[in-house]
């Protein structure tokens, strides 16, 4: 049974020929398979809250936009709650609803997405902003 509901987590996040990537090592697989084989991980026991941290570091864009585009998917399946914690001020744009800055260890501010990109008050969060290329 668990070989089953490996295999159909596998497949659920879009990892090809998942009958003969499980008996892979992580060495074999591309830097997108590991990140999907590890959401599948994650979301095996369907979480109520799934901790992505720096999901998307060290992947090119393509694979960025698909393991997005593959959290989007499973969050709106599921109902479950994402917590992404990034510097990517464009994954946080895409996705998030709300947002918390932190700077040295503390939150510095906390809004909306749109409030947050249209009106920061701290000036820390006005300093990551300008900083968008």
């Amino acid at each position: 049974i668990a070989r089953q509901r490996a295999l159909a987590m596998l497949e659920r996040v879009g990892i090809p020929a998942p009958d003969q990537r499980l008996n892979e090592y992580p060495h074999q697989l591309s830097g997108g398979m590991r990140q999907r084989v590890m959401i599948a991980m994650a979301l095996t026991m369907q979480p109520d809250l799934l901790i992505a941290d720096e999901p998307t570091t060290a992947l090119d864009v393509t694979i960025q936009a698909q393991i997005l585009d593959l959290l989007r998917e499973m969050q709106r399946e599921s109902g479950m709650a994402i917590l992404f914690i990034t510097h990517d001020l464009g994954v946080i744009a895409e996705l998030c609803d709300r947002v918390t800055v932190m700077y040295a260890g503390c939150v510095v501010e906390q809004a909306n997405v749109t409030e947050l990109f249209s009106t920061p008050r701290h000036p820390y969060t006005q300093g990551l902003l300008r900083s968008i290329p």
